[in-house]
């Protein structure tokens, strides 16, 4: 990649240059809105703060770019709000009402460019360890190292694993990368579900109504450690940082997940893409399989799936290196870019 284009990518970045430094620097912002399907305006919810040291709080991101403070929103119209205007999870758990508030608070307007906060992830610290789905799009099933290392069958239901809250990384933060801890560092773009309210043994047809909104999230994975811990997948997808989330939530109503084109790019070269519909357990059984049993909360973050095009799969095998840029985007929802920054053993 030339100097230019790598570049141009680390100035996207500036959302936030990040929770791995001291003092966040807020820099020029290229953040892409995609527009709605049928020219209505998006609720795009997110986490930020309006400049360093302010306390994160919830926001709406308009089509023009602009943040509205839905706290602050709320105040100065004498609303009251049916949730925590500092808590993604509260606004999540208090259900369709607090989607009316937030979308009057949004028709405010605001006075604040996107490009010009802070985001964070959208829930910046999960109440518990993020769901994640393996192998739920064929092709990447047949290039899995740990799938060939077992001679493994097409499941018949879904594998699940999850990733440590620690994971959690903002949307434009920098991804730890220390030579010590591993040098395989992989890729996995996925479609995220953010769970709306609590739930236990849900059906697959009333599993939907569970579904709160969308986001974009990377399974960024230590490949060795995945290998080397018995060829489990927790340790090496649970480092901290390896988790990035964003920029936003969009709920449910406002997209069909099933028909979604999800991209990978590193250093501006794709490296998977694939339309969601080609999951091979859809939305509907990932929730009911999940629940069978396990009781799912409001702001339950499901990870459902990468598609074929890991850096471990290829030939050679290619891994992310430090000062790469990766990028994970889903049409409808939006873009994450992720420098891999290095850091000091």
């Amino acid at each position: 990649m030339d100097n230019a284009r790598r570049n141009f990518l680390k100035l996207g970045t500036g959302a936030a240059v990040g929770s791995l430094m001291a003092s966040p620097v807020v820099a020029k912002n290229v953040i892409q809105l995609p527009a709605s399907a049928d020219g209505s305006e998006t609720l795009r919810l997110v986490t930020f703060s309006p400049h360093p040291g302010a306390p994160a709080r919830v926001g709406v991101v308009t089509d023009a770019g602009m943040v509205i403070d839905v706290g602050a929103a709320a105040r100065a119209h004498s609303m009251t709000l049916s949730f925590n205007p500092s808590s993604m999870i509260s606004l999540i758990a208090a259900g369709p009402q607090a989607l009316t508030e937030a979308r009057r608070c949004a028709a405010a307007g605001g006075t604040l460019p996107v490009g010009s906060v802070r985001l964070y992830a959208p829930i910046p610290v999960p109440a518990r360890n993020v769901y994640a789905v393996g192998w739920n799009y064929l092709e990447h099933f047949h290039e899995s190292i740990t799938a060939r290392a077992a001679k493994a069958k097409l499941p018949e239901h879904p594998v699940f694993f999850t990733k440590g809250t620690h994971t959690v990384n903002g949307p434009f933060d920098p991804i730890p990368y220390n030579p010590a801890i591993s040098k395989m560092i992989d890729w996995e773009g996925e479609l995220a579900v953010i769970i709306g309210k609590r739930g236990t043994n849900v059906s697959e047809s009333d599993a939907m109504n569970y579904v709160f909104g969308y986001s974009v999230i990377n399974d960024t994975t230590a490949r060795d450690m995945q290998v080397d811990h018995g060829g489990q997948w927790f340790k090496g997808k649970s480092l901290d940082g390896h988790g990035p989330i964003g920029p936003w939530i969009i709920p449910a109503a406002e997209i069909d997940y099933n028909n979604l084109n999800l991209t990978t790019r590193v250093n501006g070269v794709v490296k998977q893409q694939i339309n969601t519909r080609q999951m091979y357990f859809k939305v509907p059984r990932l929730i009911a399989e999940l629940s069978f049993g396990l009781t799912l909360e409001p702001g339950d973050i499901i990870a459902t799936g990468t598609p074929s095009g890991i850096g471990a799969g290829r030939t050679p095998p290619e891994y992310l290196q430090p000062g790469d840029i990766m990028e994970t985007e889903i049409d409808r929802i939006g873009t994450i870019r992720n420098e891999i920054r290095l850091v000091n053993s």
